[in-house]
């Protein structure tokens, strides 16, 4: 498969799009770059965890919320929350 040049760069590009999307929600929502977690296997159990909890989240219809509203309303109510997790 030969790709020229201008093509291979907008791959790369929407690589790193999608890429630094998921990477910036997951600190603004989780302050994951805050984190202090770094003993053992933490830091990669936490990560994978965050991006559970995201992708819940973000399946979560009923509701036309940003995450953060979302994560508050699931931390006052807990059916909300359940809701979210059967999601």
């Amino acid at each position: 498969m030969v790709v020229d040049a201008k093509s291979f760069a907008e791959i790369i590009r929407t690589h790193w799009r999608i890429e630094n999307q998921l990477n910036w929600v997951l600190d603004v929502q989780f302050n994951e770059d805050d984190s202090r977690i770094r003993k053992d296997n933490s830091p990669e159990n936490m990560a994978i965890i965050r991006q559970l909890a995201l992708s819940l989240i973000n399946q979560e219809k009923t509701e036309k919320k940003s995450v953060k509203s979302k994560q508050n309303k699931a931390n006052w109510d807990n059916d909300y929350l359940l809701q979210i997790l059967a999601a």
